[in-house]
């Protein structure tokens, strides 16, 4: 039986790897902060500790897995990583943890390491445009992303490519654009745009109002999990080190996406835009290497996904009431 780490495995993405892996037949430990808020964990072993502790992770990293998934973030969507208020331990905890977890891992002899990067590293100046992102694997330099998160994980992606070329450990490195799906985050300052605006929706009443952040014009493509996990497993088999982006190419700007989820819940609804976060003014997965090098790309339509995401978070809210 293999055997696999999830770091993160308390979160979005990691939690619904972890279910993904066990069906696929691995033994599989999680380690997070927290259990999965949603469901309950699928992992043979889930470690509740904090991994910019040393020692949390040596505990994690106490024998030989034959993959490891590193997710473990300080993270979240426009209005905490936007604000500049969180700037500090978002650099500092996230690097940390990839210090730590990167350490452990070559001394353990553990070859096969999967990081999760994202699309905040791309430069802001080629995100000025909302109809015209470039956001092609190579143009991430020069580097000038639009936050302290995306500095973080253009150094940590640095960090993980050392190990590979120093030590030989066999890294794979994705750029995630946006993952969205049920048993996300929903509410409480950290979610994203698919998220918020499916809760605000949920709540509005038919012929009421919604706020959006800016002018809602800002661009951006949205996942589906089922797919991220997907792209995920195919470069971690694969022989191909990456960055690699992980993303869909199907574009849509707030307001479109405001307006999905309202034809989705069936209501007609006012948009008030407001001053808000809102980060670059486009961004859109590129996935000419993906697919050159794997074969593969996404199929799911976003509205597809927006669907599941909606009544999941609509059953949030009735539970609640």
């Amino acid at each position: 039986m293999k055997r696999a780490l999830v770091c993160g495995a308390g979160g979005f993405i990691g939690s619904h790897l972890v279910k993904k892996l066990k069906h696929e037949g691995f033994w599989v430990r999680g380690v997070d902060l927290k259990y999965p808020e949603f469901s309950p964990t699928e992992a043979d072993d889930f470690i509740i500790g904090d991994l910019r502790n040393k020692s949390v992770c040596y505990r994690a990293v106490d024998q030989y897995f034959d993959e490891v998934y590193q997710f473990a973030a300080d993270m979240g969507g426009a209005g905490f990583v936007f604000t500049g208020e969180n700037d500090a331990d978002i650099m500092h905890n996230s690097a940390q943890i990839n210090l730590n977890i990167l350490d452990t891992c070559y001394k353990r002899n553990i070859k096969r390491i999967f990081y999760s990067s994202s699309a905040c590293i791309y430069p802001e100046y080629n995100q000025l445009d909302p109809d015209n992102p470039n956001c092609a694997e190579d143009s991430a330099y020069p580097a000038n992303p639009d936050s302290d998160y995306g500095w973080e994980k253009l150094f940590s992606e640095r960090l993980y490519l050392a190990f590979h070329r120093n030590y030989g450990m066999d890294v794979r490195i994705a750029r995630y654009h946006n993952i969205f799906g049920p048993e996300g985050c929903w509410r409480g300052g950290r979610e994203k745009a698919p998220a918020a605006i499916c809760r605000k929706v949920a709540e509005a009443c038919d012929g009421g109002e919604i706020e959006i952040w800016g002018d809602g014009k800002q661009t951006r493509s949205f996942l589906f999990i089922d797919e991220c996990l997907e792209g995920t497993l195919r470069l971690m088999r694969s022989d191909w080190t990456g960055p690699v982006n992980i993303g869909s190419v199907e574009m849509v700007s707030i307001n479109r996406l405001a307006d999905m989820v309202m034809k989705i819940a069936n209501k007609k609804l006012n948009k008030r835009h407001i001053p808000g976060p809102m980060g670059v003014r486009g961004r859109n997965s590129d996935n000419k290497l993906i697919f050159e090098k794997l074969g593969w790309k996404p199929k799911q339509s976003l509205e597809t996904g927006l669907q599941k995401t909606y009544i999941w978070i609509e059953k949030q809210i009735q539970e609640l009431r």
